[in-house]
């Protein structure tokens, strides 16, 4: 299972198409990129074990840079291609990185880059200097390198708590770079993916979900939809389009094409989808009940890491008997402990470890690596959670967002979900400000649908909505508004942003 086999067998077969542009990348085309990059790789004297770094939007070379990385035994790292220059620096110091690719949409960041990272070389497509990729692919030969070996992926977590951190796992044992692995095995197994499948990427490739999935479509000789940039009423025409069977989301795009008017979601024909996968952050309930009566019930929901250590699943029959779990281990198993490292009683919330999952080290970071384990050595992604008798996990928040009020633990997500639910606001963060009675209050911070409700009327409306339902606790002291969250493309939030505004930390404010 590899583009390298599909190339023989189906080589007219689309493996990538762009979603505006409608270019097209067959099978033998991909295969022959990825062999030549290969070749480049090693005429500028990477060797097995040595690190690439891609600074990419979503691009159409993305996946002919990273299977040349595969078939070279050398780590690829995606950065964000948001970051700023100096952010960008620091993940190419720490990962080590020998090359840096990237397009000339990134040029001032790239020129930047040069002076703070100079032994670093860049390849960069559109260039027009010594830095032209194209001029030098054209160069290399088509057919494999004599020393294939396989390489993997090298990810670093968003940093919405802090500096990203890198995850550095050791290369499978076997060098055949054909191997099957573990999410190959679930895609089949649990998420209904099939050979030849259709599927449907709406998410910036750099982060660890689209990335790894799109290469295990690739594995099972599946076509890969890649969307610039993600809209709603443009995912639904593409799945009607490309008649896309299976797809990944985040909960962010589930509420933004939910949001759309009835009379746009009823013009596209969706039932092609077979299996919708969502994960890298709690979907609120109601959302996802939503998303199954449109879509009928085939969302699928993982909670796992870049790390590796875990891996849960639930399908949507078992989510309507056990609303709003992540599932049951897959790898791994479900601990949840308190904050002296022991298990607590079924039902009772703590920090959730897994046992027996596949170790991890954060990469020149051991102090991190050795916070992320406990007593036992069972380690964890520093999420909050429960277990239910019947063996379900529940996320509750992550542990560094908890808010502490008077003595009280609070934890955000809660009272997010029931935020988000409300049809006026498109977005919304709950995090812990100063004050100098309770320690910390609830502050809500509010995207709405229109700005023009941004107002003292809509924020008492709101106060009531939550009162409803929420203890008095947890109702927002405050509430504030403004026309954007801080979120990563992924669909995650920088929640340590805002919470910078409230407590001073930056010279910027919540308006």
């Amino acid at each position: 299972m590899h583009p390298s086999i599909h190339a023989q067998e189906c080589p007219d077969r689309p493996a990538i198409i762009m979603a505006g542009s409608g270019k097209t990348e067959t099978f033998a085309e991909l295969d022959k990129a990825s062999n030549r990059f290969a070749h480049l790789y090693r005429e500028n004297g990477l060797q097995v074990g040595d690190t690439v770094a891609i600074l990419l939007d979503n691009h159409p070379n993305f996946f002919d840079i990273v299977w040349g990385a595969q078939r070279s035994g050398l780590y690829y790292v995606a950065i964000p291609s948001r970051l700023t220059a100096a952010e960008s620096s620091y993940i190419l110091s720490d990962c080590g990185a020998d090359m840096l690719i990237s397009s000339e949409s990134k040029l001032a960041v790239l020129d930047e880059l040069k002076s703070l990272n100079p032994n670093v070389k860049q390849l960069v497509f559109g260039g027009s200097d010594e830095r032209a990729a194209e001029p030098q692919l054209a160069a290399m030969p088509a057919t494999p390198i004599a020393d294939e070996r396989h390489g993997t992926d090298m990810l670093y977590s968003s940093g919405t708590t802090g500096r990203p951190k890198g995850v550095r796992i050791p290369f499978p044992q076997s060098e055949d770079i054909t191997q099957v692995n573990a999410l190959v095995m679930m895609a089949q197994g649990a998420f209904g993916f099939t050979p030849g499948c259709t599927y449907l990427s709406p998410a910036p490739l750099y982060h660890a979900a689209p990335l790894r999935w799109c290469m295990t479509v690739h594995k099972l000789g599946g076509t890969v939809i890649i969307m610039e940039k993600f809209d709603p009423e443009q995912a639904l025409a593409l799945i009607e389009k490309y008649q896309v069977n299976v797809s990944q989301w985040v909960p962010t795009h589930f509420n933004r094409m939910l949001k759309l008017p009835e009379e746009t979601k009823a013009k596209y024909d969706v039932s092609s989808l077979k299996s919708a996968v969502h994960a890298a952050a709690p979907c609120p309930i109601p959302v996802k009940e939503k998303m199954i009566d449109w879509w009928g019930p085939i969302l699928m929901e993982y909670y796992a890491g870049s790390e590796g250590n875990g891996f849960t699943f639930i399908n949507a029959a078992d989510w309507l008997e056990h609303k709003g779990s992540v599932g049951k281990a897959l790898l791994g198993t479900v601990r949840i402990c308190d904050e002296n490292d022991d298990e607590v009683p079924i039902g009772e919330e703590g920090q959730i470890y897994f046992e027996g999952g596949a170790p991890f080290s954060y990469h020149n970071d051991p102090e991190k690596t050795k916070a992320a384990a406990n007593k036992h050595g069972w380690t964890s992604l520093g999420d909050v959670g429960k277990v239910d008798e019947d063996g379900y996990l529940y996320l509750t928040d992550r542990k560094s967002f908890m808010i502490i009020s008077g003595g009280v633990n609070i934890y955000p997500q809660e009272i997010e979900n029931l935020l988000i639910s409300h049809p006026q606001i498109a977005d919304a963060a709950v995090i812990g400000a100063p004050d100098e009675d309770m320690g910390e209050k609830v502050v809500a911070v509010v995207q709405p649908s229109d700005m023009a409700n941004a107002t003292p009327e809509f924020a008492q409306e709101l106060e009531a909505y939550l009162r409803q339902t929420l203890s008095g606790v947890k109702v927002p002291r405050q509430i504030d508004f403004r026309a954007e969250l801080p979120r990563e493309a992924t669909g995650k939030l920088y929640k340590r942003l805002l919470r910078d505004e409230y407590w001073g930390k930056t010279g910027s404010r919540i308006v």
